[in-house]
């Protein structure tokens, strides 16, 4: 459809970058197929349908006073191309044939769409005309458009829109805070703005309602709008020239983003007299219990609620994670049938963050654990909390492969521009440099690395943005910072890993102790976007405990690897050691596999299992008396890693024969069988009683993981001086002893 010496727009080939500038070239066509003059009819385009975000969606054109459809026949990235520019997304990022967001109603406008990518409408495109197609609703085209707009694209409203809703589509948004507002962070409060056009606007707040700023509020990562102090705003609003917006806005109040509300009537534009005798809009939110604002640097510590129904697991950023609720003592997953925007929206202010950005399914955050307490989730959007909403109680067959997650609107806290990344590789490592003050005045500096480990990386991964920590690193001298911030300016580092940023764990403060120094010694980190998840299965546990009483002269060797208590050391060769026995299966539930930290060359042989271990302490093994102190002197045992069974469609990777690689894929196992050396704990002293049997895995946090809380696992264990029962074997803090 082109002369040979134009570039195909967005070709595979030739790469040519197609800017909205180039949409207004013309070219002489062969008549009947398309023309840039006015003899091409005026449509104008949607995007609609089920579970879709605001720039994607089933293709809806309006012609000749109603609105269809476009049949996927011939349908390419070039006529989506066209499609998204049209609706003023700078690019178009795939296509979706066979109504992947539902089927549409009313006629199917366009079949047989042929587009070069260069066409300033899809009108323009060659096709079959104008409701001739052969096509069903079942072969509804969609698309998804890149989230950035065109700059400067104006929103043009035509007859169209007159009798149904158009969605708002402006370039951005803002909250323009008052002068004596803009220090505070977050900013909560100001006068609304839309970008349009290329210019900033105020909205006429005439038409205004509290279900607007909630969405408003929502955009901006808080859960609720409040009331606010309107005689500042009105002197201001006097004094200052305006420049307001042509449209009214219509949210219901459970959108998730204002391009998801539906545009009102047009206002007529009367200069400095628009909008009379009302103002411009003013947005007043409400921030969550950790975001609450501060004028200083320092932030308020996280706030816990102290009996959450709901919470976040896995995610690697603040607002994000698979979603778990609470029932009769129990947490449990969401299955993810019906999960949508509204859903995740009432999760995600219920926590004290904004609405979802977005809706996850597939476990995309990983696998919970436990039961799945809630299925066919309905949401109004309303509701003060996902218990209150309607789901399915009789539906079964969920696994944990459907687990639901949610991504949150976060406020904008500049987290990250207090603590930076310096001389690594890559974005995602380097010395950790921190934002200090110092004699009044604001320093870089680097991060002192005594007891610097994987908790205090996770914080800084999460403050920039970069995910979990692979790595933390207590030496740099590999990787040259800026000279200028080589002095220490922290020290005596302490996270418990839930911090947002890294000066609201434990630290010296200003009194800087650091005995090894900076420089070479500098902590610093590795960050990675995915990172595996070990959880053991305390049911095997509960099902292959069993006591055994074992001759000396068989245990030397587990002797010597220290898996016996103390009082062995002492004992004949001909006596009985009684030991605790059972299995451990390991499960990597994450989203990579879980990798030993040391290198090959400094595996360890043990003689015992006849192969190299990859971890000297993977495990810790303890027997505890109801008020938590040890009982017998359990062990510490290092484990050889590799996968031993995988879920179905998953090939092994990792075994321990001939010095092979070692690790454990997801969604593969690893058993240790109750038949092993070491596999036990000695109770030959312990005498008979009430006990908490507890087994936790990577204790010291060696390798990095996507949720510690579920390493640890205990049982009740009752032992007569003859036979032992474990029974009530829970995993993390889904536990309680009473």
């Amino acid at each position: 459809h082109l002369p040979p010496t134009t570039p195909r727009c967005g070709g595979l080939l030739t790469f040519t970058v197609c800017l909205p500038s180039l949409l207004l070239q013309s070219y002489s066509t062969p008549r009947g197929f398309w023309s840039h003059h006015s003899g091409s009819p005026v449509i104008q385009l949607r995007l609609a349908g089920e579970k879709r975000k605001h720039y994607e969606g089933r293709v809806e054109v309006f012609y000749n006073g109603e609105w269809g459809t476009v049949c996927d026949d011939d349908f390419s990235i070039y006529a989506a191309q066209v499609v998204c520019r049209e609706l003023g997304y700078l690019d178009a990022e795939s296509w979706a044939p066979s109504a992947k967001y539902g089927r549409g109603e009313g006629r199917i406008w366009l079949d047989n769409v042929h587009c070069t990518g260069a066409e300033k409408s899809l009108a323009q495109c060659e096709s079959n005309g104008f409701g001739v197609s052969d096509c069903k609703h079942s072969e509804d085209v969609g698309v998804v458009c890149t989230q950035k707009r065109i700059p400067g694209f104006k929103f043009i409203k035509n007859h169209a829109n007159s009798d149904e809703g158009m969605t708002v589509q402006v370039e951005d948004v803002r909250i323009r805070a008052t002068y004596s507002h803009r220090k505070r962070i977050p900013i909560t409060e100001g006068f609304l703005e839309v970008k349009d056009g290329g210019k900033w606007r105020q909205i006429c707040n005439e038409e205004w309602t509290e279900m607007n700023s909630r969405v408003i509020c929502g955009m901006y990562g808080f859960p609720g709008e409040k009331r606010f102090n309107t005689r500042p705003y009105k002197l201001l609003a006097k004094r200052r020239k305006k420049n307001y917006w042509g449209f009214s806005v219509n949210c219901t109040g459970n959108e998730a983003d204002l391009s998801d509300c539906k545009l009102g009537h047009e206002i007529e534009l009367k200069g400095n007299n628009t909008c009379e005798p009302g103002m411009p809009v003013v947005i007043s939110c409400v921030p969550g219990r950790a975001f609450a604002p501060s004028v200083s640097m320092g932030f308020r510590k996280a706030y816990r609620v102290e009996q959450p129904l709901v919470r976040l697991k896995g995610g690697a950023m603040i607002g994000e994670g698979r979603v778990e609720v609470l029932k009769n003592g129990e947490w449990g997953t969401v299955c993810d049938d019906n999960w949508n925007i509204q859903a995740a929206t009432v999760v995600c202010r219920e926590l004290g963050f904004g609405s979802a950005k977005e809706a996850l399914t597939g476990a995309r955050m990983g696998q919970g654990i436990g039961p799945v307490h809630m299925n066919e989730v309905l949401c109004s959007g309303f509701e003060k909390s996902l218990t209150d909403c309607y789901f399915n109680r009789d539906a079964l067959g969920c696994s944990h492969e459907e687990d639901a997650a949610v991504r949150c609107n976060v406020p904008a806290m500049g987290f990250h521009k207090r603590l930076r990344l310096n001389g690594g590789r890559n974005p995602y490592e380097g010395r950790v440099e921190v934002l200090a003050e110092r004699n009044g005045s604001l320093v870089w500096g680097t991060v002192c690395s005594d007891s610097w480990g994987t908790m205090e990386a996770m914080v800084v991964c999460r403050q920039l943005g970069l995910g979990f920590a692979s790595h933390a690193f207590q030496e740099t001298w590999y990787w040259q910072g800026d000279a200028s911030a080589d002095a220490v300016v922290m020290s005596g580092v302490r996270c418990s890993g839930t911090e947002l940023t890294l000066d609201q764990c434990l630290h010296h403060g200003k009194h800087v102790l650091c005995p090894k120094g900076g420089g070479r010694f500098a902590a610093g980190v590795s960050c990675t976007q995915t990172a595996p998840d070990l959880v053991l299965s305390s049911q095997v546990v509960e099902q292959t405990t069993y006591l055994e009483d074992r001759p000396m002269y068989v245990l030397q060797c587990a002797q010597e690897e220290h898996c016996l208590s103390s009082s062995a050391d002492k004992a004949d060769s001909t006596s009985y050691r009684r030991l605790l026995r059972f299995s451990s299966q390991i499960h990597n539930n994450g989203q990579s596999d879980f990798r030993p930290r040391a290198a090959h060359h400094s595996w360890v042989w043990h003689e015992c299992h006849r192969h190299y271990h990859s971890m000297e302490v993977f495990t810790h093994y303890d027997l505890m008396s109801l008020n938590g102190t040890k009982v017998a002197e359990g062990h510490k045992a290092s484990f050889c890693l590799e996968d031993t069974h995988c879920d179905e469609g998953i090939q092994k990777r990792y075994e321990c024969a001939n010095f092979g690689a070692q690790g454990i894929t997801v969604g593969c196992w690893d058993t240790y069988r109750h038949d092993i050396d070491c596999q036990w704990i000695d109770i030959t002293d312990v005498k008979p009683g009430d006990y908490i049997f507890q087994i936790v895995i990577n204790p010291n946090y060696e390798v990095a993981e996507s949720d510690y809380t579920n390493n640890i696992m205990r049982c009740r264990s009752r032992y007569d001086g003859h036979r032992i029962w474990t029974y009530n074997c829970h995993i993390g803090e889904t536990m309680t002893f009473g």
